[in-house]
Formats: C-alpha cells, sequence, structure tokens
C-alpha cells in the first residue's frame, strides 16, 4: 500500500484508571463494547487491523464492504467494531465471527451486519498522516471528513465525543443499555501516541452482582484459598457456574480457607458447572472444591458473555443478609 503509515501501525493504547481525570485538556469518548481495529483504504483495497496488530478482513467482511462505501478513496481510521443485534450490541456475535470457515464468517456477517464506530483520522483522503497533529486537531477533520464521505445510515458512523465531565459519567453510569464498556479520555493537545499509554485512560464501567459461591480452587502454592467459583441461579432452581473471583485479602484467605472447607459438599453446581484443564490450565488449577450453597457474595464486574462474566470479579462484601436462593440469572440482564 502507498500510505504514509505502515500495515500493522500499532494503536494509541490507554492506561486504566478508577476515576474520569479532570481538566480542560480532555475530552471523553464512550467505550464500545467491540474490537478495536485500524481500517486502512487504498483505492480498491481495503486491510482492517485488530489492536494487536493482526489481520481482521476475512473475518468482517462487511467491514471491508462498509469502508469501500466511504467517498474517499484514502484513508486510514482508528475504530470500533460492534454487532448490533436486536438493539443491542453483542460480543458473543464478535467471537463468533473469528471461525476458520469462510462460508460460515459470510453467514453472519449477513445476518448481523457489523456497525463501525471511528473516533480517529490517522491518514485523510489526500494520503497526508495527521498522527504528528494534536487530538483536537484530528477530531475536526475527523468530523468534516465524516460529513463529506461517510453516507448516511450507513455501517460507518461517527463515534460520540464531549467535553463534559458530567456527561461523561452520565455515560459510566448508565451505560447505553449496556452497550458501553466504559470511558475513553484523550488529551486534546497530544499527537496520535502510536504503541503508547500516555495521553490517553480508560475508566471502565463497573456493574454488582450477589452471587452465591459453589465452590472454590485452592491457590496454587499453600493450601489455602486462591478463588471462589461463583453460580447464579435459574427459573428452574438450577444452580449456574457464572465465574470466578480471586481478588481477596491476604490476611483473611486462611481463616476463609478453613471457612469454606467445612462447607465442601458435592455437588457445589447443579447446573453448568466449572470446566477442566485446557491448555492454558496445569492439572492442579482445573481442580475446585464444591460446596454447600451457604455463603453469598457481592462482587463488581464489567461485562457478561454467554451467561457468565467475561472477566474475573472484584470482591466487593459478604452479603450474610441474603438468602442463596435469591441470587438470580435475572441480575446478569440490562
Amino acid at each position: 500500500m502507498s500510505l504514509p503509515l505502515p500495515f500493522p501501525y500499532p494503536p494509541m493504547e490507554a492506561e486504566s484508571v478508577q476515576e474520569l481525570p479532570q481538566g480542560k485538556e480532555w475530552q471523553f469518548e464512550p467505550k464500545w463494547d467491540g474490537f478495536r481495529c485500524l481500517i486502512f483504504r487504498d483505492g480498491d483495497k481495503v486491510r482492517v487491523q485488530s489492536k494487536a496488530g493482526k489481520p481482521l478482513d476475512r473475518y468482517f467482511p462487511d467491514v471491508v464492504e462498509a469502508a469501500l462505501a466511504v467517498g474517499a478513496r484514502r484513508f486510514v481510521v482508528d475504530g470500533e467494531i460492534v454487532i448490533p443485534v436486536d438493539g443491542r450490541l453483542s460480543f458473543d456475535d464478535l467471537l463468533q465471527r473469528i471461525h476458520p470457515a469462510a462460508s460460515r464468517v459470510t453467514k453472519l456477517a449477513a445476518s448481523h451486519p457489523a456497525r463501525i464506530h471511528v473516533f480517529d483520522l490517522l491518514v485523510d483522503e489526500r494520503g497526508t498522516s495527521l498522527v504528528g497533529k494534536p487530538m483536537a486537531e484530528r477530531r475536526e477533520r475527523l468530523e468534516a471528513f465524516a460529513d463529506r464521505h461517510f453516507p448516511s445510515r450507513a455501517a460507518m458512523q461517527l463515534s460520540r465525543v464531549t467535553r463534559s465531565r458530567p456527561t461523561a459519567l452520565r455515560w459510566l453510569a448508565g451505560g447505553g443499555k449496556g452497550d458501553l464498556d466504559g470511558v475513553i479520555a484523550k488529551r486534546i493537545d497530544l499527537p496520535y501516541r502510536s504503541g503508547e499509554r500516555d495521553g490517553m485512560v480508560k475508566v471502565k464501567r463497573l456493574r454488582t452482582a450477589d452471587c452465591v459461591v459453589g465452590g472454590f480452587r485452592y491457590a496454587s502454592r499453600g493450601k489455602v484459598v486462591g478463588s471462589l467459583l461463583l453460580g447464579l441461579y435459574d427459573d428452574a432452581g438450577l444452580l449456574h457456574h457464572v465465574g470466578f473471583c480471586s481478588s481477596l485479602a491476604e490476611k483473611e484467605r486462611r481463616g476463609l480457607t478453613e471457612k469454606l472447607e467445612k462447607l465442601i459438599a458435592p455437588p457445589g453446581f447443579t447446573g453448568k458447572a466449572p470446566g477442566g484443564p485446557s491448555r492454558w490450565s496445569t492439572e492442579r488449577s482445573a481442580e475446585w472444591e464444591p460446596l454447600r450453597p451457604a455463603l453469598v457474595v457481592e462482587v463488581g464486574y464489567d461485562h457478561v458473555s454467554g451467561g457468565r462474566f467475561r472477566h474475573g470479579t472484584r470482591f466487593l462484601r459478604w452479603r450474610p443478609d441474603k438468602a442463596p436462593g435469591q441470587c438470580g440469572m435475572e441480575q446478569l440482564a440490562g
């Protein structure tokens, strides 16, 4: 390609922080629940790059089609691929796209086409690199570019932005019906920091759920609890494994271990249970102890995929005031 940026090109990254920054030098954007990507177009050729620098073209032919529908024949944009399903963004449908069979990918793209939220312009339609320009100027250029070249109601859309911290806090609290992964804050006075984390921070949206402790795993060293295995009841009264929590204070682990060992009793989970060893785990790390459903813990989580927490959860507090039977799967909706 004759574009001024190489493929792959390391995208600007964000440092995780607990609170949104304050000051006039920041702008705020939604952190969409999707796949980060850079899209390169040079004439009739389009390449789509993942955050890790891998090509995504074959998995997202609809994204390639959307890039070809843009009026400009040359550009590089930074954005997020999402897939709307029934009015919500579906991360599970994104994961299904990473499939070796082209026929399967084509079928999925036809049934649930992707959308791209664009939030930065790295190369304009003249083939000029903008990465050395400050964020404020790049945003102005992007808005003008989108106004001139993005077809109306097309798959490629301009992502929202605000300079108002209160507005960003409302995004963080509301989460756009679960579509937002959090909020991104960018310094408006800095150039595009390829591969760097300074000048851009992210605050992830955190939700809470009360879960039954259906089992636990011992730590890899020492016979103390390493992680709690979390469960929720469905409408039929089955306890399903939905994730884990390992953010336990070291000073509390030994006393907690003694408490948990007194509750060991099969089956632990009566519905979906923790899986066995994988190529990422040792035989020891896959072993788990089933518990009588007696303890309830409140945890913080960011997202749900396939009826379970996508990532590890954060321990918040024990809930002795809540009966295990009150911990239902409905908490993961919305």
